[in-house]
């Protein structure tokens, strides 16, 4: 995610065979000191796998998936860190086979969410209405894998999952804590893994959630101009792709209330059970128009907060007539669900937890989605990594990582997602791209992403670039339906 952070989730059953034996595969070599005075990490595992397989539409897929390590190395050659990532492959050695290297975001998310709630072979309860931390962790066969088109490759960053820092903290910081050098990292650790496995002739593609979708289309651009690698297609999920249009509640422009408005109707209407594609294409006309409008008219208009006022989002008209129309993302997380003393969450607003501090004039407690998500997904990760796969560690596993999100210098905002999108389409005529979000996120408002792929020039963008939206919100997946909808979508893009 962005400035927040990811989350996904749910459903069936999987066949477990001894784990292959890799006894012969050396351990990552042990960290370095981290300072002076510091001491020596204790080395991670050697690489394990284990056959397992799944159900896919009727088909039987068996694949082994694997727990393994790749060194980050500095321009000297000294290992300064080392990332953990989990590889899910159908066994036949068959280069025309894609590959998809996929990131969550934060920053400070592992991939566990893309992994266990989206796409990967496995699937855990969780992002939705009713669920609870204390909801047994249990991972069943996902009938919304990906596995049967694409191996998966989920990457951990840095200070994430159990991928590790073997430098001080301000080496870390420098090294990898930031917009630009943790898109060089990664990249390169794409390259490592596709050399490890040589798989450097397979297709490749990569997927980003969130904050994920901001580091994937200038990975993409970085292996293409920079490493010497090409990628057949990206798929960024609930991206955060614009950083330069900002959400600043003071902002002159009319962006940031035109992003939100969107999906705060989304919400309204899928609660009166009307939400639909159609409904919001006027939502849509309305917004791009008259509401922009209005917006940009101010006082020199007496009647425009009057218009906009009528075109709510199921809040009290006078709250809004208050606003002048601008309605906050916060303030409407917890307006729209006072009467029932309850908030809703960023990613999905629909989603919501009882506010245990309902008088305060601000919100004092944190995202519903996101204190409920950490231990079912932390849980059932850990649970696969050491007891199903056999990756024994007494390291701790970061689901998501505040201290990393706290730590990142995010330097200005730009468009440098966008830049180099609009770069890595245009050298190469035969990239496909798909954006996909959910109606009801207001972390990464649908809306951007619209307006982002209008924008942008011919070039075969209306062919090769499309844009998704799902009922649901950041996590959209985590409804088996959606989570369905996406699946067969994603297809197209690797040629069915």
């Amino acid at each position: 995610m962005p400035r927040h952070l990811p989350a996904l989730l749910a459903a069936l059953l999987l066949t477990t065979t001894p784990a292959l034996a890799e006894g012969d595969a050396k351990p990552p070599a042990s960290a370095e000191k981290k300072g002076d005075d510091a001491t020596t990490l204790p080395p991670l595992p050697a690489d394990r796998s284990v056959a397992q397989s799944l159900r896919i539409g009727g088909r039987t897929i068996g694949y082994r998936a694997t727990v393994g390590t790749l060194a980050v190395r500095d321009d000297k050659g000294k290992e300064i860190g080392q990332v953990v990532y989990t590889a899910y492959a159908v066994p036949g050695g068959d280069v025309r086979r894609p590959v998809t290297f996929a990131f969550n975001g934060g920053p400070g998310a592992a991939s566990v969410y893309l992994n266990m709630g989206a796409v990967g072979p496995k699937r855990v309860q969780f992002g939705a209405q009713g669920d609870a931390p204390s909801d047994a962790p249990v991972a069943t066969d996902n009938p919304n894998s990906w596995l049967d088109f694409t191996d998966l490759v989920f990457i951990d960053p840095i200070g994430t999952g159990f991928s590790r820092s073997l430098v001080d903290a301000d080496a870390t910081k420098k090294a990898f804590y930031g917009n630009d050098q943790d898109v060089k990292y990664l990249s390169k650790v794409v390259y490592d893994w596709l050399v490890k496995e040589g798989r450097l002739r397979s297709p490749k593609y990569l997927m980003g959630e969130s904050y994920g979708g901001y580091r994937v289309p200038r990975i993409a651009y970085e292996l293409q101009s920079q490493i010497g690698v090409g990628v057949n297609g990206m798929v960024l999920v609930s991206p955060y792709l614009d950083p330069a249009s900002g959400d600043d509640a003071t902002a002159l422009s009319p962006l940031p209330w035109m992003v939100a408005l969107p999906s705060m109707a989304a919400a309204n209407l899928e609660r009166r059970h009307a939400l639909t594609p159609e409904a919001m294409a006027q939502v849509e006309a309305y917004t791009r128009g008259d509401f922009a409008r209005d917006l940009l008219r101010g006082r020199s208009d007496p009647q425009a907060t009057a218009r906009l006022v009528t075109q709510v989002t199921g809040l009290d008209p006078a709250l809004v007539q208050r606003m002048g129309g601008r309605v906050d993302t916060g303030t409407f997380l917890r307006e729209v669900h006072r009467a029932d003393g309850t908030i809703g969450s960023v990613y999905d607003s629909n989603v919501t937890a009882f506010d245990p501090f309902p008088w305060s004039s601000q919100q004092r407690s944190n995202d519903p989605i996101l204190d409920a998500l950490i231990a079912p997904t932390t849980s059932a990760m850990v649970d696969f990594v050491t007891r199903e796969v056999g990756w024994k560690t007494d390291a701790r596993y970061n689901a998501l990582s505040y201290a990393v999100n706290s730590a990142w210098d995010r330097g200005k905002p730009d468009d440098a997602p966008v830049t180099d999108l609009r770069k890595a389409i245009a050298v190469d005529p035969k990239m496909r791209v798909m954006i996909v979000h959910g109606w009801d996120d207001l972390s990464c408002p649908y809306f951007a992403s619209r307006l982002i792929v209008d924008q942008m020039p011919g070039f075969g963008v209306a062919e090769r670039v499309q844009l998704r939206v799902y009922p649901g919100g950041h996590m959209f997946y985590s409804r088996t339906d959606s989570g369905a909808a996406f699946r067969n979508d994603a297809r197209a893009i690797y040629g069915g």
